[in-house]
């Protein structure tokens, strides 16, 4: 289950997001090129905050989480709520005017997606040296402030987690600092290598927007309040 993801960053740090028209492939102005509209809410919204599911060659439905698969695609606002309506409503289908293929399990495969999407960003990070494991080097980049996000097992013990909270407060840290912490041990030891991985922080790099972006995403999609 996801839980609590803090998502404030420093200024220069700050995502912009704007809302303009419609349409898979938006048409008009220049500013308007990565506005997509949700084919069940039909809001036009940033490409961040919607998922595109793609139409492969066999029919089937199947979310393209990167959003660059070839062929015709139809976007849902990036809910497992409103994706469940999408089902439910055969919007695919109508989106796209032709018979399709919707798995069963649509929202648990795009789910199942979005993990290894931002499982394979903190790995990036990792082989990068944008990413740093175990209690006392995190602890090193916070006392330091080089730390860009902070990263904590699940799973992992709540006196650990509440210390490192304890230290980011200190050093006034704790609203500029985004904090991933729905991912269990298990999850974090295979994509970094490591064993019993409890703490990580990433400590710069372009990775570093990459994984708290695609962070984001995954706590958007899991929200239970859809507004």
């Amino acid at each position: 289950m996801l839980k609590r993801m803090t998502l404030k960053h420093k200024r220069s740090k700050t995502l912009n997001t704007t809302q303009m028209p419609q349409g898979e492939h938006a048409r008009g102005h220049k500013e308007d090129k990565n506005l997509r509209t949700c084919c069940v809410t039909r809001e036009s919204l940033p490409k961040s905050e919607l998922i595109r599911f793609a139409l492969g060659p066999n029919g089937e439905i199947l979310p393209d989480i990167a959003g660059k698969a070839g062929g015709r695609g139809v976007w849902v606002t990036a809910n497992k709520h409103i994706l469940a309506q999408a089902v439910a409503k055969n919007a695919f289908a109508r989106t796209l005017k032709t018979q399709v293929n919707v798995p069963d399990n649509l929202v648990e495969i795009t789910q199942t997606h979005l993990e290894k999407r931002l499982l394979g960003a903190l790995g990036l990070a990792m082989k990068g040296g944008h990413l740093v494991t175990g209690y006392e080097k995190v602890r090193s980049a916070i006392e330091k402030e080089k730390i860009n996000a902070l990263i904590a097992a699940s799973d992992g013990s709540m006196d650990g987690r509440k210390k490192i909270t304890q230290l980011l407060r200190a050093m006034e840290l704790e609203d500029e600092v985004p904090q991933i912490d729905f991912l269990n041990a298990e999850q974090l030891s295979l994509a970094l290598g490591g064993k019993n991985v409890i703490h990580a922080a990433l400590v710069g790099g372009a990775a570093t927007k990459s994984a708290v972006d695609r962070a984001k995403q995954l706590v958007r999609f899991s929200a239970e309040n859809t507004g």
